[in-house]
């Protein structure tokens, strides 16, 4: 009777504390520890073992440490989930930047996504190199990637939403940098994500294709920055269509006046579509912002959601993105 009744205790506490405790030899939920405790001791070896074109979503439950490695998630690895212990305390972390021998921007990341169904959560992804040109932290470029309560740490091109017919969503995340650090070509949400800026620079370097209709949206996401960063603007565009859209997020005193910037070729002024609604803040006054750039009226929003947005070749509502 003791011990049916300690099992039934520790069921009821993984219920209460949603605990992510798997068993050993479950091939659908792996652990990873430093310590050996786990399956495997590095988030490769693990995202390695659940195979190619998985039809079941594998889980892989990391534990608290600091775990230098360079990972990558193929795009033959798919329905992968990265669930963190803490994510203050679950720390993927690597130092390469473009420069270095046989490293570019493409190449610099510390975590590349090309998968499909890739779900990651209470993780800190971070490129340490330093201000030292682009070196990105997170590469995403597959369909169907969500990303819940994570630390995108960097300086030059932390975050590289990539991918012409990729859909992306982060949700709750803190994303650092200083330079271009949210940039990319996909179809990226932004929902009540802290937006925090190290420098005087920009925040966005959008690619958007000529044929998509959506580049990076920000829903009620707090924009903050360092304490001696005062001038900073919205975004730049990487490429003459380039898309980012600002709805009911809270603008901090170093977004400047005028807002956007033409990277210095005055005919992508007539191409790119950079829009705010809603917006609160010392920084969200619009009476300034330069000529080019659009106010939203009240009835453009209803295209600015999520099934929306998201609508390309399938469905994908804001169910579908629950971890």
């Amino acid at each position: 009777m003791k011990i049916v009744k300690f099992f039934y205790l520790v069921v009821i506490a993984m219920l209460i504390t949603g605990s992510s405790v798997f068993a050993k030899n479950d091939k659908n939920n792996l652990v990873v520890a430093l310590d050996g405790s786990g399956d495997y001791k590095s988030i490769q070896q693990a995202i390695t073992a659940c195979g190619a074109f998985s039809s079941t979503q594998k889980k892989i439950f990391i534990k608290n440490g600091v775990y230098k490695e360079k990972v990558l998630i193929d795009s033959f690895h798919t329905n992968i989930s990265l669930i963190g212990e803490s994510k203050e305390k679950t720390i993927l972390t690597y130092d390469n930047y473009a420069g270095q021998p046989s490293i570019g921007t493409f190449t610099s990341y510390t975590l590349k996504i090309s998968g499909d169904h890739i779900r990651i959560k209470n993780l800190t992804v971070e490129n340490t190199a330093g201000r030292v040109g682009q070196a990105v932290a997170l590469h995403v470029e597959g369909d169907y990637f969500v990303a819940k309560n994570c630390s995108l740490l960097g300086n030059q091109d932390t975050l590289y939403a990539a991918g012409q017919n990729s859909r992306q969503y982060f949700k709750d995340c803190y994303i650092a940098g200083t330079t271009d650090y949210i940039f990319g070509s996909a179809t990226a949400i932004f929902d009540s994500c802290e937006i925090h800026s190290k420098l005087n620079s920009f925040i966005t370097a959008a690619n958007t294709p000529k044929e998509s209709q959506f580049g990076f949206v920000f829903f009620k996401c707090n924009l903050t920055a360092d304490p001696e960063v005062d001038k900073v603007y919205l975004g730049r565009p990487w490429r003459e269509y380039a898309k980012v859209v600002f709805i009911d997020c809270f603008l901090g005193k170093h977004i400047l006046p005028e807002g956007w910037h033409n990277w210095e070729k005055t005919e992508q002024e007539k191409t790119v579509f950079y829009a705010e609604y809603g917006n609160k803040g010392p920084g969200s006054d619009t009476s300034k912002r330069v000529k080019w750039a659009h106010r939203l009226k009240k009835s453009q929003l209803a295209k600015f959601q999520l099934n929306e947005i998201f609508k390309v070749e399938s469905e994908w509502s804001l169910d579908a993105t629950k971890l």
